[in-house]
């Protein structure tokens, strides 16, 4: 029998992450054997930029932490303000208007947080969904490795063993130990980059191990994917275009994609939506 052991995660963004931490949170506690999950949310206060860029709101992470205490007393969801930070650290960047949000770059904070040092560290972006255990994910070897991660969809047609790092199982101690976060900060205040965060991490590299697709499946959805990743993505019909449906779209999963696999879990989500909406609602 496997031994119980606690398993870190990161999550980075704002107010608006709440439904993507919520959804994926429930795909991890319904499709993998019980164990222990402490789960952290890097956020940040950055309206300085745009308005909508407030920090989770306490009573948000209040109530992701009673529901994964509902399957587990021992889980718990810490958040961590980061916004002075990040101003240290990254702000006024020649990336900080990056593709995406000045939010990707928050894991490149990883290192200055030692309860996010231990051992492994799993970062996921907001926009995944488990199909399967995690535990074939998160056990994965990463002696000698400074991260794992999966190619991306369509940059590893350009660049081979290009990778997507929406999902990153880090080796915390080994990736401390030659500079990764450090590095990739470095990379972030010196130039403009493509993908920003992403593209520091690359060249912030020493040695990671390559993983499948089925890890961080970005287009697809098969019997063996592990982890769904709702990115941008392509779409020929009816006319080439690139479009962004998100896991808590439901309509929209079940009308363009026909995914019914995770229904319990958008069962439970919508009943827990509508506990946090009420309790918000009388709150006030």
């Amino acid at each position: 029998m496997r031994e119980k052991k606690m398993n870190n995660l990161l999550f980075c963004g704002n107010s608006y992450v709440f439904d993507g931490v919520l959804t994926c949170m429930l795909s991890i506690l319904k499709r993998s054997k019980e164990d222990t999950y402490r789960i952290h949310i890097m956020t940040m206060d950055l309206t300085r930029i745009k308005e909508t860029y407030t920090a989770i709101d306490e009573k948000m992470v209040a109530f992701l932490d009673e529901v994964v205490k509902r399957y587990n007393p021992q889980n718990e969801v810490i958040a961590y303000d980061v916004t002075a930070l990040y101003e240290e650290k990254l702000g006024h960047s020649p990336n900080e208007g990056c593709y995406c949000s000045p939010y990707t770059l928050l894991r490149l904070l990883a290192d200055q947080f030692p309860d996010l040092c231990q051992e492994k560290l799993l970062y996921l972006d907001c926009d995944v969904m488990f199909n399967r255990d995690i535990h074939l994910l998160y056990d994965t070897d990463l002696n000698g490795y400074e991260y794992a991660a999966s190619g991306d969809h369509y940059g590893k047609y350009l660049i081979p063993f290009y990778i997507n790092a929406g999902v990153l199982l880090f080796n915390m101690p080994f990736a401390i130990q030659n500079h990764l976060f450090e590095k990739a900060r470095n990379w972030i205040n010196k130039k403009k980059l493509p993908f920003a965060d992403q593209s520091a991490l690359i060249r912030s590299t020493t040695k990671r191990r390559y993983m499948k697709q089925k890890f961080n499946d970005q287009k697809y959805l098969h019997k063996k994917t592990v982890v769904r990743h709702f990115s941008q993505r392509l779409f020929y019909l009816p006319y080439p275009h690139i479009d962004n449906i998100k896991q808590w779209d439901i309509e929209r999963i079940h009308r363009v994609f026909h995914y019914h696999q995770f229904d319990d879990i958008y069962e439970e989500y919508k009943k827990l939506l509508d506990e946090f909406q009420e309790r918000h609602k009388n709150n006030e």
